[in-house]
């Protein structure tokens, strides 16, 4: 599972023109699902999101994670993180999930983030999103539960 994290003052995605979620201060995770992702997979990634320390405290370090700060989190699932470049002009997905296998655990994350945050947003799962944000640093993290390990 990998994720790509960017800290925001606000954030907000649309589907259609109508906006299905929204954010003040917080986290952006973009998150994709590769095909032999598990639910460990997203319980240790979740955990180690919650745990960064990347917002800022009151003497602008950034020494709090997103639960001491009371930030929110925008869930947005992309299955275009597990896109492989390396060959040719088009990239690859054979490494995502199925939609079959990444709805069940995206909805786990989601619910697993909602028991310890106090705004979850999200946006669509397997629509086209458009999602409008604010970068505060900017502070973008990459993840990957394999690499983590």
């Amino acid at each position: 599972m990998r994720a790509v994290l960017q800290r925001v003052t606000r954030a907000c995605v649309r589907v259609e023109g109508e906006t299905v979620g929204e954010i003040g201060g917080g986290l952006v995770v973009l998150l994709g699902i590769a095909r032999d992702d598990a639910e460990s997979d997203a319980t240790y990634l979740l955990e180690k999101i919650l745990a960064l320390r990347v917002i800022n405290d009151a003497e602008g370090r950034m020494n709090l994670s997103v639960l001491e700060a009371g930030g929110a989190l925008l869930i947005v699932s992309q299955f275009t993180l597990y896109g492989d470049a390396r060959r040719g002009r088009r990239p690859s997905w054979s490494d995502a999930a199925s939609p079959e296998v990444a709805a069940p655990l995206y909805e786990f994350f989601v619910a697993e983030a909602r028991r310890g945050v106090g705004q979850v947003a999200t946006g669509s799962f397997r629509r086209m999103m458009e999602v409008e944000l604010v970068n505060d640093g900017p502070v973008t993290i990459l993840l990957d539960s394999r690499k983590l390990f």
